[in-house]
């Protein structure tokens, strides 16, 4: 019984990789199409990604220490909510730059936002946003990404208001 169990498990693994690669033989190029969201709103209504485009998950991405001579946990240590969101903008530019991608890749942007103590305790989406617009929706770069934010209680680190993760497609 466990010897069939192992040889069916062989071969749906071995069936997932000969599926997996023929779709990716059949690859044709393909623009990816941002939907412009109707308002004023600096975001994608939707964007599609055709077949031939590969899809890029990036892992979530915080901010670097704005003084890192400050003592962790104070406010000083990280900055608030625009200097963060700017460190991770940078950091976010030089890991698709590594990857020969870059900001104007990015069709989808999931953003994870903690309250700011010295905001009453809520998130300071204007700051976010200030630090956005110095990233998208640009003369430089004019592509907008679909894009999600949420409030949520804690990140990693004290006082770390920040963490985006975005996808990205191409057609390289």
């Amino acid at each position: 019984m466990a010897q069939a169990t192992l040889i069916k498990r062989s071969l749906l693994g071995a069936s997932l990789a000969l599926g997996l690669s023929f779709g990716a033989a059949q690859v044709s190029a393909q623009d990816v199409i941002i939907h412009p969201n109707a308002g004023t709103f600096p975001i994608a209504n939707a964007v599609e990604v055709g077949p031939g485009a590969s899809i890029i998950f990036h892992s979530g991405v915080t901010p670097a220490a704005a003084n890192p001579n400050a003592q962790r946990g104070t406010p000083e240590f990280y900055g608030d909510t625009k200097t963060q969101a700017i460190s991770v903008f940078e950091r976010t530019k030089a890991n698709l730059e590594n990857l020969g991608l870059s900001m104007g890749d990015v069709v989808k942007m999931t953003v994870f936002l903690v309250g700011d103590p010295a905001n009453g305790g809520e998130m300071d989406f204007n700051g976010f946003m200030e630090a956005y617009r110095m990233y998208w929706g640009t003369e430089e770069q004019p592509r907008l990404p679909a894009r999600s934010t949420v409030e949520v209680a804690r990140l990693v680190g004290p006082l770390m208001f920040v963490e985006v993760e975005v996808i990205t497609a191409t057609t390289r």
